[in-house]
């Protein structure tokens, strides 16, 4: 069928004016080696990386468009694992910006994230009340968590204790869990609100829990052999202290009072866990400093000195166990922010600077620093970032006559970005919330609609209000320029729609020039408010919006009445004229669009086109074709002569404010109460309506699951994978399964026949390697709900193709034990109980213990003699191979400082 109507595609630019989202956490991150400069912040579905001492982007993270919802940088800093707000962690490469591996973990938005020590080890918390462990490794899910019955708040690992987490929840518990028995084995339920962050303190020496009210209550953990550890004072306990599954003593230890107001929000310690930081709902974040246990005793003992002066008590002889959190525990100046703050990180260096990077709600971020061992030390702001963006969500959106800049307008500012390179061109301060802008004829100037119903012409070369009008007494909803260009109409909420004209007049400030003013023509007044104004093309009409849920037309020289529309059951929003002035269409609270005739006032047609209010529809200048968005986040194409929906472009997160269309119909720029600016541009790419049909189909298919949310297996109700099933979990059973049915076929052949195609396309000639192709090409995360969803039957059949393909291919051991564990896991029972699979089974075992043995072997022997040609070559050439006697004498040094300096690692931060 050839093509009877050819549309081109429209593909998102770039999405920009967004610094930081408010829902994600922000983090310091190291790049190129350089601490201290770089933060991390989460931007919509984008992950941006800031160099705050240039206040430019340098570095972007990208998946789908899913909103992220927590950050955390490795140990070593070279990886970067951000949770969405579908409950999938992505783990991104630092250095090369790409994705590692994937992990669909929960069943809802990621809330916590934290490495272990050395950064194998990935623990994620979720509002679906769960905790998962994963191996970064191995990139599968290690085990999941269930017993909170609120969305975790944080999760942890334990330093000192192996694989030991901890976790916080809005059910007011913290519990302690095992990851390799997975149950819990100490809870404390201490607190009567919701524990909202824990943070472990000098090597898991204290626990510091932050609730709804303003203490923070801190616990001391010590080991249950070490008797002395525990003060004297501290003889509250926990119940669960008595068991003996636990390694350690949890006992309250006190309270630190905070000085802020509200409830803690966030609670941060630096990698260390010397530093810890919190703020309330105020604007101040308070910062304190565990000492180590020698500055602990020295200020014991200052302490018991002021108390009795006459005696004479050293070092010796103050006890640990006399020590109290007032020995412990330092306040150090708090940090004034401008605003309330979001989120916060903490990084302590060398020469004990502390540097905390903050984000706060209007949407900028601001680097602080403070001397931590200075006494009297102010902190001091030394970096922000905060011009590129809007502090708020941008409400108006127009583009320049010359297509080349765009203008947006927000509850206080005016910005002009360049549509290029979508940076900034000029800041102005309109002094009120900007409802509407248009740029007058020569793109010198800008007309702003305010909320109070001022008029603003602004001055882009200086980026100054040159005059202010008070154009109606309420909201001025409408700008729209007239067909010759030499005047403006305005529509407001004071139920009037005014005319004006472009003057120039001699400049106040007594310059030889002249400047630009509007001239009040005309008025027309109307019975209900004005939302929304328009002029035809050829001049004759203006139609004006009206909250009666009409559309009335006037003649535009005489200004009387020519025609009503109306059939909108809501208030009319926002509506265009065509080109040719044929059409008008009209967009309404109702979710319905409406085709016009401009001639009888006849509805060609009424389109449900958003499931919720729309708020802007423009015609493509020249053509029939226009775009809408709603508050429903979507972005649609439509033609107004088929009536069909052309395409469905990713839109906003949140509610869509606002479009603009270039005048040259290329580009098209949108807003929305996610804080992005969307730019798209049309390209040559061709579209043909059944396709985009069909790929929308599919899409929607894909998103819900063939064969359930759960995964269920029988004889096995309690089995809750560290994973969920995905669309990539079902592809890969559906690969393996038809691999199985194609290499059975062609086994009945006697692989004599044709080679199959689906074989031909993998470029494998065996059906050994096909098996093993097929299980390769699965991602790992989704490798063990792939092998949950297949039948029985396929089991028996994999499971009987194993021992040939452990004997061919032994450079994949680890895959097929993977494999063979997980299914005898599964269905034991079954495959106990099936007497034709046992000889089987004992040739699986001897195989595959010959290979891992192999295998183990193979890894000894490699390592040993690289072991070998090191002292061999070290022998030979009298030094030290792959290290430096001088680099050894430091870290030796380094080593012995730092313990004298309570193992504090040594970090520069680069100025």
């Amino acid at each position: 069928m050839g093509l009877t109507k050819q549309y081109l595609a429209y593909k998102p630019v770039s999405s920009f004016n967004i610094i930081a989202s408010a829902r994600a956490n922000i983090s310091f991150v190291a790049m190129n080696d350089v601490v201290g400069r770089f933060v991390v912040v989460a931007a919509a579905e984008k992950v941006l990386v800031w160099d705050m001492r240039i206040g430019e982007k340098v570095a972007e993270f990208v998946r789908d468009k899913q909103e992220v919802t927590y950050l955390r940088t490795s140990p070593d800093q070279k990886h970067l694992a951000v949770g969405y707000s579908d409950g999938l962690v992505e783990l991104f490469n630092v250095p090369s910006r790409q994705s590692v591996c994937s992990f669909a973990s929960h069943r809802s938005a990621v809330s916590a994230l934290n490495f272990d020590l050395l950064g194998l080890k990935l623990v994620s918390g979720g509002l679906d009340n769960d905790l998962v462990v994963s191996d970064i490794v191995a990139q599968t899910g290690k085990c999941r968590l269930t017993g909170h019955a609120a969305p975790v708040t944080q999760a942890c690992f334990m330093q000192r204790y192996h694989d030991v987490v901890v976790s916080s929840s809005k059910d007011t518990q913290v519990k302690f869990w095992n990851i390799e028995t997975q149950c819990c084995f100490k809870t404390i339920v201490d607190h009567r609100t919701e524990v909202w962050g824990i943070a472990l303190m000098r090597n898991d020496d204290f626990l510091v829990c932050a609730t709804a009210d303003t203490q923070l209550t801190v616990y001391r953990i010590a080991p249950i052999t070490d008797q002395g550890a525990v003060p004297v004072i501290a003889t509250t306990e926990l119940p669960e202290d008595e068991s003996t599954v636990s390694p350690f003593r949890c006992t309250a230890a006190g309270s630190i009072q905070r000085a802020g107001h509200g409830r803690t929000v966030n609670l941060v310690t630096d990698a260390n866990g010397q530093v810890l930081g919190c703020h309330g709902t105020d604007k101040k974040i308070e910062l304190f400093y565990f000492c180590s246990q020698d500055e602990s005793i020295k200020k014991l003992t200052k302490r018991m000195k002021k108390l009795n002066p006459n005696k004479k008590t050293d070092a010796e002889e103050a006890n640990v166990s006399q020590l109290s959190l007032t020995d412990e525990i330092k306040r150090l100046a708090p940090i004034p922010t401008p605003e309330k703050v979001k989120s916060f990180d903490l990084l302590l260096g060398s020469r004990n600077e502390l540097r905390i990077c903050c984000t706060f709600l209007k949407n900028f971020v601001q680097l602080f620093s403070l001397d931590v061992e200075a006494k009297n030390a102010e902190p001091a702001s030394l970096y922000a970032v905060q011009k590129q963006g809007h502090p708020s969500e941008a409400r108006s959106v127009s583009f320049s006559s010359d297509n080349l800049a765009i203008a947006s307008g927000s509850a206080e500012s005016l910005k002009l970005w360049s549509r290029a390179s979508q940076t900034v061109l000029r800041t102005v301060d309109t002094g009120g919330y900007v409802v509407s802008t248009c740029f007058v004829p020569g793109d010198r100037h800008v007309l702003v609609g305010l909320k109070t119903g001022e008029l603003l012409l602004i001055d882009v070369v200086p980026g100054e209000v040159i005059e202010r009008i008070e154009a109606h007494e309420k909201e001025l909803w409408a700008i729209v320029l007239t067909p010759d260009m030499h005047g403006c109409v305005t529509g407001g909420g004071d139920t009037t729609v005014k005319f004006w004209s472009f003057e120039l007049i001699a400049n106040a400030h007594g310059g030889s020039g002249k400047v630009l003013s509007l001239l009040h023509k005309n008025t027309l007044k109307l019975e209900e408010t004005v939302l929304s104004v328009r002029i035809s093309q050829n001049g004759k009409y203006i139609a004006v919006a009206l909250l009666d849920t009409t559309v009335k037309i006037f003649f535009l020289d005489s200004l009387k009445f020519y025609l009503s529309l109306y059939g909108h059951k809501l208030p009319v929003v926002t509506m265009d004229i065509s080109y040719d002035s044929t059409l008008i269409i009209t967009g309404s609270a109702d979710r319905t669009i409406k085709i016009w005739g401009m001639d009888f006032g006849d509805c060609h047609r009424s389109l449900l086109a958003h499931d919720n209010t729309i708020t802007a529809v423009q015609f493509i200048p020249n053509t029939h074709m226009f775009f809408s968005c709603a508050k429903d986040g979507k972005l649609k194409q439509w033609d107004a002569d088929s009536f069909q929906k052309i395409i469905t472009l990713p839109g906003h997160l949140g509610e869509s404010h606002a479009l603009a269309i270039s005048p040259n119909g290329k580009y098209v720029v949108s807003c929305g109460s996610d804080r992005t600016l969307r730019l798209f541009h049309r390209t040559e790419e061709p579209l043909v309506l059944q396709d985009v049909q069909e790929e929308e189909r599919e899409e929607l298919e894909n998103a819900t699951l063939a064969t359930g949310e759960e995964s269920t297996v029988p004889g096995l109700p309690g089995l809750r994978l560290p994973s969920k099933k995905t669309i990539g979990s079902e592809k890969g059973a559906e690969n393996i399964l038809e691999c199985l049915e194609v290499s059975k076929q062609y086994e009945e052949e006697d692989c004599k026949g044709p080679l199959p195609p689906l074989m031909f396309a993998y470029s494998v000639t065996t059906t050994d390697e096909f098996l093993l192709t097929v299980l390769s090409r699965v991602r790992p995360s989704d490798l063990e709900e792939a092998l949950l969803l297949l039948p029985f039957n396929a089991v028996c059949e994999l499971l009987e193709r194993i021992p040939k393909l452990t004997t061919a291919r032994k450079d994949h051991t680890e895959l097929i034990c993977k494999v063979v564990l997980f299914l005898f896991r599964v269905h034991q029972k079954p495959i106990v109980s099936n007497q034709v699979l046992l000889p089987v089974i004992q040739q699986i075992v001897q195989t595959l213990q010959a290979a891992v043995g192999e295998l183990r072997d193979m890894v000894g022997t490699n390592f040993h003699a690289a072991q070998m040609l090191q002292r061999e070559l070290e022998e030979n050439d009298g030094c030290v191979l792959f290290r430096d006697a001088t680099k050894q004498r430091i870290q030796r040094d380094r080593r012995r400082r730092r313990r004298e300096a309570s193992k504090r690692t040594f970090v520069q931060i680069a100025k």
